[in-house]
């Protein structure tokens, strides 16, 4: 367990657990430090940032970055659940969005407006009923709902193996040949519950290091 003294000091107990379980993540804790605050955003801020997520699934950051300022543009320059409705299709796939995305961004949008998904209620929800709720909409996956849980609801232990960034990070802490897999990773998230949020996010900054220094 992690001692609860102030927020600071608890950020800086979980990088000093982490490495403690596995050393391999010594050298990213040494280079970029504690891990990052979690708050939950506000309520009204949680079907935005799921439009955010659908967008950027398997999608490189700079083109999804790209096309999500063309989704905002269609709706107005405000994401709403009554602005994505009334973009509609043909402008959601103008913005730059495939098909599936599109689909998927109305349904949520219908979803939330007749009361099939309770955005209000996420904060005093379980990690699996979220992921329960949310993927029942048509397009909505895993990763979408886990970007969602750990970036908006502030979840620390989120386990991602489905992201290529967690995937390439851990296989470049751990000198590994070939980039690990999702079942072959599932596991290792074992040894690190209640903290799986940093983890991959120490996964991530390890990526972003091995970029800037080629």
């Amino acid at each position: 367990m992690f001692c609860h003294h102030d927020k600071v000091s608890l950020r800086t107990d979980i990088a000093a657990e982490i490495v403690a379980r596995d050393r391999a993540f010594a050298p990213v804790v040494a280079v970029v430090g504690a891990v990052p605050a979690r708050r939950p955003a506000p309520v009204d801020q949680r079907f935005a940032n799921l439009i955010g997520s659908i967008t950027y699934q398997l999608l490189a950051t700079a083109a999804a970055r790209t096309i999500h300022a063309r989704v905002v543009d269609a709706c107005g320059g405000h994401v709403s659940i009554e602005s994505v409705l009334r973009a509609g299709p043909d402008a959601l796939r103008g913005a730059g969005l495939s098909r599936t995305k599109a689909a998927a961004m109305l349904d949520l949008a219908a979803h939330a407006r007749d009361g099939r998904i309770h955005l209000s209620a996420h904060g005093r929800r379980s990690d699996a009923e979220i992921v329960s709720e949310l993927t029942s909409v048509h397009g909505v996956g895993p990763w979408t709902v886990q970007m969602y849980l750990m970036h908006t609801l502030g979840r620390r232990d989120v386990w991602p193996v489905g992201d290529f960034g967690v995937r390439h990070g851990w296989s470049l802490l751990h000198g590994l040949e070939e980039m690990i897999d999702e079942k072959s990773l599932r596991p290792h998230g074992e040894r690190f519950i209640g903290v799986r949020s940093d983890v991959a996010w120490y996964c991530w900054q390890a990526v972003h290091l091995h970029r800037s220094s080629q």
